[in-house]
């Protein structure tokens, strides 16, 4: 996967430790950003990606972030598609109840590259039964 990096950080995504799914991103502003409690804010990477066809990078909060101030993915889990080549960037929001201030450099999110299928959609007027059926929400127990 090819990567342009237009940071000030110097830093390319990087695997933290040898059996890590995610690498670490990095914040690339040219100041700080204060997002309130219960607030967004869209934080640029300085990254380009070339992504090969049939992988896509997902972007993921980073679990201390979102445990000791409530810094998580606006979107939950964003999608970078193979075909995107403009600038990475981080939807954060801030369910914690302090401020949080993002500095360039600062770890914000992680990237998982991951394969996928495009799946043909088939239009059905009916579909087969299973087992479970239509149960969900919590239907299987608790």
């Amino acid at each position: 996967m090819k990567i342009r990096m237009i940071s000030h950080s110097g830093r390319y995504p990087q695997y933290e430790t040898p059996g890590s799914a995610g690498m670490d991103i990095r914040a690339w502003l040219d100041e700080p950003v204060v997002i309130p409690p219960g607030k967004r804010a869209l934080i640029p990477t300085g990254l380009f990606m070339e992504i090969p066809a049939g992988y896509e990078v997902q972007l993921r909060a980073r679990s201390g972030l979102a445990v000791r101030h409530g810094i998580c993915l606006a979107n939950g889990i964003g999608t970078v598609d193979s075909d995107y080549r403009g600038e990475v960037k981080v939807a954060l929001i801030n369910l914690g109840e302090e401020d949080f201030t993002v500095e360039d450099g600062d770890r914000i999110a992680q990237m998982v590259v991951c394969g996928y299928v495009q799946a043909e959609v088939e239009p059905a007027e009916t579909l087969s039964r299973s087992e479970r059926g239509s149960g969900g929400f919590g239907s299987t127990g608790v």
